[in-house]
């Protein structure tokens, strides 16, 4: 299925020289949206997601569903939108296209994660692959957690990168490699 033909672009939103890539046709068609779901899930490697607000909520959410070998999705919120115990929350800074920014994780979600071995792996899932300042930041965040599951304290490494569209032109995908492979289901360029 091609599905570039469903994506649309907005020049200079939300700030001017940004080209925003709107994916919310493909929540408009719901055979569309199944397949787009389950081709997603395929590319991930782990039983464990982590997706940042709030499109990547729309598409790792669903991959619960889709495969099953997909078994946890962990939230990766803005300030303020995580309820949290005393020393659960992580902060992490990030550099997005328009600026730095701050996200969070709980380790208590990362807990609930299927351990492999002594390591609990992650796929790191978004929409959109830009500069790739998001996923850096969050994967170098996941990457300095040990979790306590049951006794035994488990690395957490963040094994794979996916994403929906990766805009081919912009930097994301070098600053992403040196950490984990990069997969994305469509290819756009900004020109």
């Amino acid at each position: 299925m091609n599905y570039n033909n469903f994506i649309k672009f907005y020049p200079n939103f939300p700030i001017k020289g940004v080209n925003f890539v709107d994916i919310i046709p493909f929540l408009q068609d719901k055979e569309l949206f199944r397949h787009l779901t389950e081709d997603l899930a395929s590319m991930c490697d782990t039983p464990n997601v982590a997706a940042p607000e709030a499109r990547g909520f729309l598409f790792s959410a669903a991959m619960l569903y889709a495969k099953n070998h997909i078994e946890n999705v962990i939230p990766l919120r803005k300030k303020g939108k995580l309820p949290f115990s005393e020393g659960d929350l992580v902060q992490v800074e990030i550099m997005k296209e328009y600026g730095p920014d701050h996200v969070y994780f709980r380790r208590s979600d990362l807990a609930a994660s299927q351990p492999t071995g002594d390591t609990i792996e992650i796929t790191f899932f978004d929409d959109i692959l830009a500069t790739g300042g998001t996923a850096k930041g969050l994967a170098e965040g996941l990457n300095a957690q040990t979790v306590n599951i049951d006794g035994k304290q488990y690395k957490v490494k963040v094994k794979d990168f996916v994403f929906l569209v990766e805009i081919d032109d912009l930097p994301g995908r070098a600053k992403l490699e040196g950490i984990a492979p990069v997969k994305s289901l469509i290819h756009v360029t900004e020109g």
